[in-house]
C-alpha cells in the first residue's frame, strides 16, 4: 500500500502564492500517473493538474497558466506550485498517484486545506 502526505496549504491572500508538496512513504517504482484533485464541500471532487510516466501534463482549464505540477525524482517528491491564487481556488487538495502494475486503483493522500481569502 503507497501512503501519500500532502504539505504545504495554509491561508493566503487573492493574488498570493502556495507550493504543495506530496511526498509517498516508500520510493514509487512503475509510476502511472501523478496527480493533484482538489474538492469543496457537497461536490465532486476534480482534476487540477496530471503528470503522466511520459512526462506529458494536463491542467483544468480554471487553473491554466496559474499553476504548475513538477516532480523531482531525486527527492520522490511532487509538486503543485500555485500562482495568482483566488477565493474559487478554495479547496481540499488531494495527491494522486496511480501505478502501472494496477492503474485502476487510485492512492490518495490525506489532504491539505487551501484557503483564499483577504
Amino acid at each position: 500500500q503507497v501512503q501519500l502526505v500532502e504539505s504545504g496549504g495554509g491561508l493566503v491572500q487573492p493574488g498570493g502564492s502556495l507550493r504543495l508538496s506530496c511526498e509517498p512513504s516508500r520510493r514509487i517504482f512503475s509510476i502511472y500517473a501523478l496527480g493533484w484533485y482538489r474538492q469543496v464541500p457537497e461536490k465532486e471532487r476534480e482534476l487540477v493538474a496530471m503528470l503522466n510516466s511520459g512526462s506529458q501534463i494536463n491542467y483544468a482549464d480554471s487553473v491554466k497558466g496559474r499553476f504548475t505540477i513538477s516532480r523531482d525524482d531525486a527527492k520522490n517528491t511532487v509538486y503543485l506550485q500555485m500562482n495568482s491564487l483566488k477565493p474559487e481556488d478554495t479547496a481540499v487538495y488531494y495527491c494522486n498517484a496511480r501505478l502501472v502494475t494496477d492503474p485502476r486503483i487510485d492512492y490518495w493522500g490525506r489532504g491539505t486545506q487551501v484557503t483564499v481569502s483577504s
